[in-house]
Order: C-alpha cells, then structure tokens, then sequence
C-alpha cells in the first residue's frame, strides 16, 4: 500500500493577516482549500491511504474531507497540544501501515512525480530527502551531497546563495525509524533530528525540479493563486 503522512496542524501565524478563520493548510488558493490542491497530487501519484497530521482546527479538515478523498483512505492524527514537526511524524507513524511512508507539509506544495522516489526506496530502502534544486539557497540553506547521492550535512543559510540543492520538505522514511527521534513528546524533525541522524546514518538525496511553493508567508500566498491556479483537478 502507498501511504502518505501529510503535516496538517500548523497555526498559519504568518498568514493570520490574510487567512485567519480556518487552518492553514485549507487557505483558498486558486478557488480551492490548499489541501484539496496536494491530495489531488497524491491521488495521481497512486498513494491509497493518507495520514492527515491536524491540530489547530482539526474538525474543519475532517468535516471537508471525511474518511475519503479521491479514492484515499484519509485517517486523522489529531494532536491535542503542539508537538512540533518531529512529535507530529512520530504520533502519525503510529497509524502507518506501510513498510515506508513518505512524508509532506500541508502548507508546501511540491508538484512531485514520486516514481523515482520509489525506485530509489526499492533499490535501496534508505530514507530519502527530496531535494530541490534552486538558482539561489541563501534564503533557504542548502543540502551537502556525496556523489552518491548521500546528504552528507545541512548547510546553514548562507548570505553567498548560489545555485544548489535545498530541503524541499518532502521525505521517504521506514516506519521504524520512530525508534531513532529523540525522547521528548515535542520536538522538530528538522533540527532536533534530522541534522545529527544524516551524518550516522545513510539519507539519500533525490534531486527535481518539481513546482514548488510554501504558502507560509502573505506574499508567496498571493504568489500561489496564480503559480497554482493550472493545476490539474
């Protein structure tokens, strides 16, 4: 079965002059809830069941979308207070089925085509960063790789920039992993694990030039409406 987490729970603070009724991840972007936009990607890429990580707000997802959407089972992890990125994958890991599960932000969308992932996952079965590349990481920090793919460390934001690869949120991991995340209930994946696990363990990088937009601030929100506005239903 193809299963998917997607990280649904955020407060939207920096939207809050632009959206502040409803979570974040259900913004109206291009005449549609955000979310409607990455299920709709996931429904074409053959995933059969979603993990819908959700706190602020959680009954406003689960009364528009249900238990079905497109032909995915959708289960909700619903947190009661914050757990951080890293809390929120560890608490939907546990409603994981799959022997892998793959990973991504309900305020990203990320036009991925994931048959390469899951090639790279058959030949290798590491956990996989989908890494995007860009003309510019300054604003982002970029990933260091080996020439085998393997990300040798996080490179913080960097003032020089340049093109390279960057952290596009989107992630390929076993469900056991979870045993590896630190012990405490509230932490991000990103910074409390992931920059210390990738220089222990073998992370593979996955380079695309997929579509990309976080809608996290106002101005790449309006940037959104017309970037995604083709977007296939």
């Amino acid at each position: 079965m193809k299963e998917a987490i997607v990280l649904a729970g955020g407060f939207g603070t920096r939207l809050r002059s632009v959206v502040s009724n409803v979570p974040k991840p259900m913004a109206m972007v291009a005449g549609r809830p955000f979310l409607e936009l990455l299920l709709a990607n996931l429904a074409r890429n053959g995933f059969e069941r979603i993990v819908l990580s959700v706190g602020y707000l959680a009954e406003t997802i689960r009364a528009h979308f249900g238990a079905e959407y497109r032909g995915m089972s959708l289960v909700y992890a619903v947190e009661s207070t914050p757990l951080g990125t890293g809390g929120a994958i560890r608490a939907a890991l546990t409603c994981c089925g799959a022997e892998h599960v793959y990973v991504f932000n309900g305020d990203t969308y990320l036009g991925l085509d994931t048959a390469a992932a899951d090639a790279l996952w058959s030949q290798r079965h590491c956990p996989v960063i989908v890494a995007l590349r860009v003309e510019d990481t300054a604003r982002y920090g970029r990933l260091e790789v080996d020439a085998d793919g393997r990300i040798l460390r996080f490179l913080e934001k960097d003032a020089s920039g340049g093109p390279g690869l960057i952290n596009a949120g989107c992630y390929v991991l076993p469900t056991a992993i979870a045993r590896e995340f630190p012990e405490a209930e509230r932490f991000s994946f990103e910074t409390d694990y992931l920059r210390e696990a990738v220089m222990r363990r073998v992370f593979l990088s996955l380079a695309t030039d997929a579509e990309f937009i976080d809608i996290g601030t106002p101005d790449d929100y309006a940037r959104a409406q017309t970037l995604l506005s083709a977007t296939g239903a």
